[in-house]
């Protein structure tokens, strides 16, 4: 089983079923709280060597991300291959990761 199915499991054993919004609100949120750790563990910016982020931050992050892509019905593995080979194709045209947009 992988990670998605075990979300998906997860919030259908425990009646968390929610529409796709409120999925991507959820995200934001837990995203929100990544950064949020960023900010306070180096002092807003002032030490960024002291950046750190608690483990269950990003489990909660994780566990947002794989609920959306459960509700808008969309494979994270598949969405991840096509994510990498998008990357993988505009570093080899151009030497960078980014868009240029």
């Amino acid at each position: 089983m992988d990670e998605q199915d075990r979300v998906a499991a997860f919030v259908a054993e425990h009646g968390l079923e929610t529409d796709l919004a409120y999925r991507a609100l959820d995200l934001e949120s837990e995203v929100g709280e990544v950064a949020k750790e960023v900010a306070t563990s180096t002092d807003y910016g002032r030490n960024p060597e002291a950046a750190a982020v608690a483990t269950d931050e990003i489990g909660d992050a994780l566990f947002a991300l794989l609920a959306l892509a459960e509700a808008a019905d969309v494979d994270a593995d598949a969405a991840l291959a096509e994510s990498l080979a998008k990357y993988e194709a505009r570093i080899a045209s151009s030497g960078e990761v980014g868009s240029g947009e």
